[in-house]
């Protein structure tokens, strides 16, 4: 059909509704048409029928059928960022750990976003045409890491891809293992927490994320990999759910052991000498495991991804006296 679009699902729109989506692209598109198209299949994800109340992950195909120009998308602010310069984009060359013809994996910044939004106007979108590597099409993303945790970031180089690993994340087929520093020791060395979590308003009108029975399912492995005496702990943590702010609010809320730096969840809880640390969130991406691209068969080989940790943490961890070329799996024996 003339007019039949489909649209690529990127990260920053990953886990919202159906409805939502569509209604912060087609403002004037009203929710009795909008029920009316998904009711006769005229939208589609993935090539199938779908409801309103659907929620989409990253590499979602979505068919979006003719619409009248009145439910057009708004047009682009004229106050986008100025395009990357040469060298911007010579540095974010810099940062790939792996390429093939699938995929790319970078080693994130700590204080570099994602995505744009607002007041946000250097990012790792704005910084993919740079990492095309002679390909036709542009890098995809496809998940997301917070502004201020750096490490390891798969980039999909085409549509195929980016709907294969979009497929890995949702069946758990990728192993992420984070390192953090926290202020405080776990009560346990090594544990589980099942706890879900939701955004709700704060008294100052700030969302914030908190655990509540209400909340969507979040868990979470963690392991003391080394301490120094009782109040600051070197932990992994492997998340088995991808919630925002996931392990900043576990780490805070159920083990009663904030990361360090983390403003907004570990405010109060900073050591008391900081002379010696490096300033930021103590949140490393340390690795990411996955099929190895080229392999096939259920036993088909994997292919580990590891970022070396960013000049804070380095400085944090020097000051500790913990070895930052420590590697391997702490939760190697467990079966997940």
């Amino acid at each position: 059909m003339s007019g039949v679009k489909t649209l690529l699902v990127d990260a920053g729109d990953a886990d919202i509704r159906l409805d939502r989506w569509f209604r912060n692209r087609y403002p004037g598109l009203s929710h009795g048409r909008l029920e009316k198209l998904l009711r006769t299949g005229q939208i589609r994800v993935d090539g199938r029928r779908a409801k309103a109340g659907l929620r989409l992950a990253a590499g979602n195909e979505v068919r979006v059928p003719p619409l009248a120009a009145e439910t057009a998308p708004p047009a682009r602010s004229k106050t986008t960022a100025a395009a990357p310069s040469e060298a911007d984009l010579a540095t974010a060359r810099e940062w790939v750990l792996y390429r093939d013809g699938d995929m790319l994996a970078i080693n994130k910044p700590s204080g570099l976003a994602v995505q744009g939004g607002s007041g946000v106007t250097r990012h790792v979108d704005g910084l993919l045409d740079g990492l095309r590597f002679g390909a036709k099409e542009r890098p995809r993303l496809v998940h997301r890491l917070d502004k201020d945790t750096s490490g390891v970031l798969l980039l999909a180089r085409n549509a195929a891809s980016a709907r294969r690993f979009t497929k890995w994340f949702r069946d758990q087929d990728l192993r992420k293992i984070y390192w953090a520093l926290t202020v405080g020791r776990p009560e346990l060395e090594q544990g589980r927490i099942d706890a879900a979590i939701a955004k709700k308003a704060a008294s100052s009108g700030a969302e914030r994320v908190v655990p509540t029975a209400d909340g969507a399912e979040a868990t979470t492995y963690y392991a003391s990999v080394e301490a120094a005496g009782s109040r600051m702990v070197w932990l992994a943590l492997l998340p088995r759910t991808g919630r925002t702010h996931q392990l900043r609010v576990h780490c805070a809320e159920i083990l009663n052991c904030p990361i360090l730096g983390d403003r907004k969840y570990a405010a109060d809880s900073e050591p008391v000498e900081t002379e010696g640390f490096g300033a930021g969130l103590h949140l490393h991406a340390r690795s990411l495991s996955l099929p190895h691209p080229g392999g096939a068969g259920a036993r088909r080989a994997r292919l580990d991804l590891v970022a070396p940790l960013p000049p804070h943490m380095k400085q944090s961890w020097r000051h500790l006296g913990f070895d930052t070329e420590t590697d391997g799996d702490p939760f190697a024996a467990l079966e997940i």
